[in-house]
Formats: C-alpha cells, sequence, structure tokens
C-alpha cells in the first residue's frame, strides 16, 4: 500500500511518521526548512507514545516525482485545501483512496466534487501535535487516534484494509458506519471552543472556569447542534453537555490551534470553522447569533493575517 501524505505538521507528520516507522511505503509534500531536515535528517517524533527518528524518509515538494498513490492522507489546514489540489492531482490514479484529516465539516464534501465521490472517504483525527522545530514533531496530549468510512455509510472492504494498516501502526482507529455524524460530533466538540478561547485570547481551563465565558460557550455549541440537527445529524442537549463536560477536563494552559494561529498572527481556520457555521446557518434559516458575533469579531484579524502571510502551501 503506497501511501502519500500532503501536510507534514503536527497531523500528517505525527500519523504518517508512525506508519513510516512501522514499515509503511510512506512519502510526505512538504516545503522549506522542514522538508530539508526531514530529507537530512529524518523526521523525529517526541511523543508520551515513545519518542522516535525515521530515517530514509522519502519526502519532495514536488508531488509529480512520486506519481500515483493507494492512498492519500490530506493534512493540511482548512484554508489551505484549494491550493493543495495542484498537488494532490498528480497522486492520483482510479483507485486511489483520500482520507482528509482536516477540522471542519466542509473537507469530504469538497475534495469528493474536485475529486470524485468514489475516491474521497471521510476522516477525522484526534491529536494535539505541532512542528517543534524543522524535521520534529511534538505530541503533547491526547492518544492519538483516527476514524474514517465511506461517505455512504457502507463498510466496504478498502476502508476496513486502511483501517487495519493505520492501526497495524499503534494508531488506535475506527472504521465508521456514520463517519459524516462522526465528523459533525467533533465539529460540535472542537468549532464553538476554538472559537470563544480565539476571542477571549485565553486557554481552554480559563474559559471553562469563568461563567461569563463558560456560558458564552454553551450557547456557541447550543446552537451547532441545533444546525447540526437541521441539516440531518442526530445532535442532542445530551451531546451539547458531553462537550462542555469533557472541556471543563482540560489541563491547566491548553489552548486551541485556531487560537495559536489568531494570536499569532497568523492565517486560520476561522472559515472552515466559525466561519461554516455561520455560512450553514444562513442557507439552512437556523439562527446562530452567538457564532455570528465570533466571527465578525475574529474576521477583521482573520483578513489582516491573510494580507501579511499571503503563503497558502502545507507545511
Amino acid at each position: 500500500m503506497k501511501i502519500a501524505v500532503i501536510g507534514a505538521g503536527g497531523v500528517g507528520g505525527y500519523f504518517g511518521g508512525r506508519l513510516a516507522q512501522h514499515g509503511s511505503d510512506v512519502t510526505f509534500i512538504a516545503r522549506g526548512q522542514h522538508l530539508q531536515k526531514i530529507r537530512s535528517d529524518g523526521l523525529t517524533l517526541l511523543s508520551p507514545q515513545g519518542d522516535a527518528t525515521i530515517k530514509n524518509i522519502v519526502a519532495t515538494d514536488h508531488p509529480g516525482e512520486i506519481g500515483p498513490v493507494d492512498v492519500l492522507i490530506v493534512a493540511v489546514k482548512g484554508w489551505q485545501l484549494q491550493e493543495a489540489l495542484a498537488q494532490i492531482k498528480p497522486l492520483m490514479t482510479t483507485g486511489t483512496m483520500v482520507l482528509p484529516l482536516l477540522n471542519g465539516i466542509n473537507a469530504p464534501d469538497f475534495l469528493a466534487d474536485q475529486l470524485g465521490t468514489n475516491q474521497v472517504l471521510g476522516g477525522l483525527c484526534g491529536i494535539i501535535a505541532h512542528i517543534e522545530k524543522p524535521g520534529v514533531i511534538r505530541h503533547v496530549s491526547i492518544d492519538p487516534f483516527i476514524v474514517l468510512g465511506e461517505l455512504d455509510n457502507q463498510l466496504s472492504d478498502r476502508a476496513q484494509q486502511l483501517g487495519n494498516k493505520i492501526e497495524s501502526a499503534g494508531i488506535k482507529t475506527t472504521v465508521s458506519e456514520n463517519i459524516m455524524l462522526d465528523i459533525w460530533k467533533k465539529f460540535l466538540f472542537i468549532a464553538p471552543i476554538s472559537g470563544v478561547t480565539s476571542l477571549a485570547r485565553a486557554s481552554i481551563d480559563r474559559v471553562m472556569s469563568t461563567p461569563q465565558t463558560c456560558a458564552l460557550l454553551t450557547a456557541a455549541t447550543a446552537e451547532v447542534a441545533a444546525l447540526g440537527k437541521a441539516v440531518g445529524m442526530s445532535l442532542t442537549e445530551e451531546h451539547v453537555k458531553g462537550v462542555i463536560a469533557t472541556l471543563r477536563k482540560t489541563p491547566a494552559g491548553g489552548t486551541t490551534s485556531m487560537q495559536r494561529d489568531i494570536q499569532g498572527g497568523r492565517p486560520s481556520e476561522l472559515e472552515t470553522q466559525t466561519g461554516a457555521i455561520v455560512s450553514l446557518a444562513r442557507s439552512s434559516n437556523v439562527d446562530t447569533p452567538v457564532n455570528d458575533f465570533i466571527y465578525a469579531a475574529l474576521l477583521p484579524q482573520e483578513q489582516a493575517a491573510k494580507v501579511n502571510s499571503p503563503r497558502k502551501q502545507p507545511e
């Protein structure tokens, strides 16, 4: 099974690195100093699951050098997905499975529209990891996992084979019978807290321990659940309560990736998280006033960040 990973940051670097460590044929599409360090020194994973340096990794910034692959893991930021298509297409053949591991709810449909419904699986992951320095991925929290499945909810042989391959690398993997519902459940968990932490410029535990911001988060999460229900996802008040209960247990100092990008003045996933809520709510005639406010308040800085940092290619 020939695998390519587009986006060798915290998500793609970690999962692709573990696959390579356990003997899979993995090629990374990367760029800049990160690419050069991977080529010269290998890819280092620093993790509670065990540190590793994987030598002799194949990495390139020219996907055409690789040719078609069996599996393409897409692990870019949501705002990079359109530009990543140019890197994706040289890796495709009729049998290629595309597994997006992005935050948000739009990536599977977008890729299916661009590449063909039969090519694309739905996918999500859980991990907190980042590039500590070129060639080094630091995993800091959450036992890493991947959930994947066919967009038509069929339990296909190819999805099971891919799940088994990922599981063999020591990564907890589930093949889902309703992957879009699972993606929405993750969206319910991550999008509202990303918006509120970004707005408050505060860690998750500080947001949860402050009554005013906790109330804001609870309202934002309830809006997303109502939106999901309006578009056919069986999200309930119990799901909202579960999200809030889980976030109350977050260790001190934990932040969201969107918050880190916004505070660092970098382009973020605002459009694919809070922006996606606002856009879908409008088209579905659902009121989301809290998320509308969060989006409006964060949008000017996001626009400035994209002007000041126009680079759109994945790490």
